[in-house]
């Protein structure tokens, strides 16, 4: 068997370390492209839900912290 090289640590190799920090990246961006999915998805839902209120219903939400 061939012998890898390894790092000073003695867990990896350069090739298995530089493996696995691009695949931690990936992962990050997944993982933030999932969060910034979820917020549009969160947003989109609350203009739905805006749009589909009677106009009492948003008058009383608005007018409550309003007091001549």
């Amino acid at each position: 068997m061939a012998k890898e090289k390894i790092n000073e640590n003695g867990l990896f190799s350069a090739d298995q370390l530089a493996k696995l920090q691009s695949t931690k990246k990936e992962l990050l961006k997944d993982q933030q492209k999932i969060e910034e999915e979820k917020e549009a998805q969160r947003q989109f839902e609350r203009k739905e839900r805006e749009k589909n209120m009677s106009f009492a219903e948003l008058l009383e939400r608005h007018e409550s912290g309003k007091k001549y």
